[in-house]
């Protein structure tokens, strides 16, 4: 199979930063054993999940192209996905919340390409191509659920980010690869848990990030929908996890009305949800996510917006009432009854106008910050940006002429103009400055001799947002996981093993009918007496060329795993169950 993506016009709107974090599928890694976890979980579930999962699961599935018996190749996902308007891609495990939501502003499915292991067949941490394709990938298919998945991505890349944030996501993502990898250290995996949890308990007041991975957690991760009494599933945390997918439609999980109140119930990545959050319909959804979005920076702006970009040391963006837009790290905010009258960032920082850069004031030119002063004049009731030609000559805001602005809360701007910028609406939004002094009261916040000063126009902060107003201001592609995925060699015994199932494999699939499968189940008795989920497929096919005595002798075997290992007995006996419906069937 091909590893080439294939463009569509989806992948082809996907900005570069983006694309530092997509990595090759490299489709022929996955081994047989790899195959027959995929095949047993799809197979398990879609029995399962026929009772329990929205309906627009099973219709996705069809609809999406996902195939029951073979892992999705993304070549074929995104010949199929674009019909619906998305696209997916493979990446290495958890990636930055912001970049995983800006993927779904663009309609693309993130897939972490990766498939667990099958001592972790029922539940990994760790995202996996079980979790993102066969999860993920079928309900989008629902043009309501694919709508309120971009809209969530839409407004949570620009959800502001506190350093903790970052902090956790990668003591998370490190917790998460050690726990699926092979061979982890117990007291390695008990170390990385305890840091995840004092993270969690000393990360202070939640950003706007937390809150909103809150809202995707109970939503898009382990949502259900429907009524309280008869709930089904539509979250891909529960579509995937054939063991949680079951647990949560008993009486040991709690089932509450989904409303805002669950962006503040916090999440253990690592365990079974003890409650879920039902929702009555996908609208609903939408309607939630509409009322948070209301208290974020990037519809409140104001201080406690100009506070969450200082606080989060990272860069980001303002936007005034003229529509002109500061990107950078800002450092500080002087403020007065409870409205900033001076901002200020460091290092590079870029000016736009409707998310495209103003020409000459990119990082170049501005690259040991910016600062500019708020608000509304002392004494005028008519803001710069409200003033016509005649009282802005009226007030010296002139070109070419020496003027002194005092602005409320004590910001005076001292100068000779050079020049202004308009925006389409006439309203001035950047008057430039030579021979210019900025105090604070006593303060000097910029002097004649460290050249032009840019003065932005706005008489408030309307929004605050995470990332730069244009993409192309700034050099994005800088991500650098701390911890890479787990690849771990393996032994010749796991070789052996795996080219047992390849053989069943290729008697499956008929690319080879010499094989005895007889000799097969005796290689794996001698040799991998625990491995289970062989001797399934191997009954499979004994069950259905009604081989009597290879059948018997494939069950005394799996009794035998089931005497020496009982925390496999359920797996094997829900394996046998489904092949022997699927033969009353046929």
């Amino acid at each position: 199979m091909s590893n080439t993506i294939e463009s569509n016009d989806i992948l082809k709107r996907l900005p570069e930063h983006l694309k530092q974090f997509i990595k090759p599928q490299n489709y022929e890694d996955y081994s047989a054993i790899d195959q027959a976890v995929w095949r047993y979980v799809m197979r398990k579930n879609v029995d399962f999940l026929s009772t329990v999962a929205h309906k627009s699961y099973l219709e996705g599935l069809k609809q999406t192209g996902i195939s029951i018996d073979n892992i999705p190749n993304m070549y074929g996902m995104n010949r199929i996905l674009k019909g619906i308007g998305w696209a997916a891609v493979a990446v290495d495990g958890f990636i930055p919340p912001n970049a995983f939501m800006e993927f779904q502003a663009y309609n693309i499915l993130v897939i972490a390409s990766d498939i667990r292991q099958l001592e972790h067949i029922e539940y990994t941490p760790a995202p996996d191509i079980i979790h993102e394709g066969a999860g993920h990938a079928p309900i989008i298919a629902n043009p309501e659920y694919a709508e309120y998945l971009r809209r969530f991505g839409e407004i949570g890349c620009k959800a502001i980010s506190s350093a903790k944030d970052y902090e956790l996501y990668e003591a998370i993502r490190h917790l998460s690869i050690i726990k699926e990898a092979p061979n982890s250290n117990e007291q390695n995996i008990a170390s990385a848990e305890k840091k995840v949890e004092d993270l969690q308990q000393n990360i202070g007041e939640p950003s706007e990030m937390a809150l909103i991975r809150n809202l995707h957690w109970w939503t898009v991760e382990y949502g259900l929908i429907g009524s309280i009494e008869n709930p089904k599933i539509y979250g891909a945390g529960l579509l995937s996890s054939i063991g949680e997918s079951a647990w949560c439609m008993t009486n040991e999980v709690k089932k509450q009305p989904y409303n805002i109140k669950a962006t503040y119930k916090n999440f253990d990545i690592t365990k079974p949800q003890p409650q879920l959050f039902v929702t009555p319909d996908f609208a609903h959804l939408s309607l939630i996510l509409e009322e948070f979005a209301n208290t974020m920076a990037v519809r409140t702006g104001g201080i406690s917006g100009i506070n969450k970009l200082i606080q989060s040391n990272a860069l980001g963006s303002i936007e005034l009432s003229t529509g002109i837009q500061i990107s950078g790290i800002f450092t500080h905010v002087i403020e007065a009854n409870g409205k900033p009258i001076y901002i200020q960032t460091k290092g590079e920082t870029a000016l736009a106008y409707r998310e495209k850069e103003l020409v000459g004031h990119g990082v170049n030119k501005h690259v040991t910050g910016f600062g500019s002063p708020i608000g509304k004049l002392k004494g005028i009731n008519l803001a710069i940006e409200d003033m016509s030609p005649r009282d802005l000559a009226a007030y010296t805001i002139y070109e070419e002429q020496t003027t002194t602005l005092d602005f409320e809360g004590g910001i005076t701007v001292s100068g000779e103009i050079i020049t202004g910028k308009r925006n389409l609406q006439g309203k001035i939004i950047l008057i430039s400055f030579k021979n210019c002094t900025v105090t604070h009261n006593d303060t000097i916040l910029f002097k004649p001799e460290w050249g032009i000063y840019d003065m932005a126009v706005g008489k408030n902060i309307v929004s605050a947002f995470s990332g730069p107003a244009d993409l192309n201001s700034f050099n994005l592609i800088n991500h650098k996981p701390s911890s890479q995925t787990i690849q771990i060699k393996k032994t010749n015994e796991q070789l052996e093993l795996e080219m047992l199932y390849q053989q069943v494999r290729d008697y499956r699939t008929d690319k080879n009918k010499t094989i005895s499968r007889t000799k097969v189940l005796e290689q794996l008795i001698k040799n991998h007496p625990n491995d289970w989920l062989l001797s399934i497929e191997l009954y499979e096919l004994a069950h259905l060329g009604n081989e009597i005595a290879l059948c018997k002798n494939i069950l005394q075997h799996l009794e035998s795993i089931k005497q020496n290992r009982p925390e496999v007995s359920r797996l094997i006996d829900d394996g046998l169950a489904i092949i022997s419906q699927k033969t009353m069937v046929n």
